[in-house]
């Protein structure tokens, strides 16, 4: 099979501690040959860079997530900018809005969120985003931006917010939720989307498959999201490979 490019994957968690080494082989051994690691608050960065610099298959992408707003201060956002020059990553990352989470200010969450897209676009960098209960005011804020690319990562806005990012070229990131039967609406999404906009992620150690729900999750786990995506799509399990690798490698390089 075509080898997979897991799309979103906190590697340097803490749950991965005690045998991240074990993970990446399962992983390699899955086929899993490439991952992303997005990065959720400063303290995070110089852990990503020095995974992604000791196993080629590791891609940095450095970023300010919403939920750790508190963890936040404006010089990090100096910081990104220097480190975006100086240590170009495959994308700016992960960052956006979170209106789900309770106890986050929201125009604190704005100003980071504006300021990221702005340097993503100035560095001609990718973008991974977080979108949760705010898919509309992402959309907008990537059309005034303009001039950006990347994925709406754990995609679980509805069919109409899909086609709206589609137009702007960005992509969907697509994991364990897909597997839940339940999942109604993603899946109509999943079964009818551009191949073209379709990424493959795992979110390890969060979001697992409906199999293994309650555990944690590994990116080796992924092709249980492959075979269920390719299932909707009525499609060869080894086509889906082969397109959603070929997709983010032409994203994130």
């Amino acid at each position: 099979m075509s080898p997979l490019y897991d799309s979103h994957c906190h590697l340097d968690a803490e749950a991965f501690d005690a045998d991240r080494g074990q993970v990446l082989a399962r992983a390699r051994a899955a086929g899993v040959t490439r991952q992303l690691v997005p990065a959720v608050d400063r303290a995070s960065w110089d852990t990503i860079a020095a995974l992604c610099a000791a196993d080629p298959g590791l891609r940095p992408a450095w970023g300010l997530h919403p939920m750790y707003l508190a963890r936040h201060q404006p010089a990090h956002l100096d910081e990104l900018a220097d480190w975006l020059a100086s240590r170009r990553p495959a994308a700016v990352g992960e960052f956006g809005l979170d209106y789900f989470v309770e106890g986050l200010d929201p125009e604190a969450q704005r100003l980071y969120f504006r300021r990221q897209l702005e340097l993503a676009r100035e560095f001609d960098l990718p973008v991974v985003l977080h979108a949760r209960r705010a898919v509309d005011e992402v959309i907008a804020a990537l059309r005034r931006v303009g001039g950006l690319r990347g994925v709406v990562h754990s995609w679980s806005g509805s069919e109409e917010q899909a086609r709206q990012l589609f137009a702007l070229g960005f992509c969907l990131g697509i994991g364990g939720p897909v597997t839940y039967e339940r999942a109604r609406r993603l899946r109509r999404t999943v079964a009818a989307m551009p191949a073209d906009c379709l990424l493959l992620e795992t979110d390890a150690p969060d979001q697992p498959d409906a199999g293994r729900r309650g555990q944690r999750n590994e990116p080796g786990f992924l092709p249980t999201v492959l075979e269920t995506v390719a299932a909707l799509r009525g499609e060869p399990v080894e086509r889906v490979a082969e397109t959603t690798t070929a997709n983010a490698l032409r994203l994130f390089g």
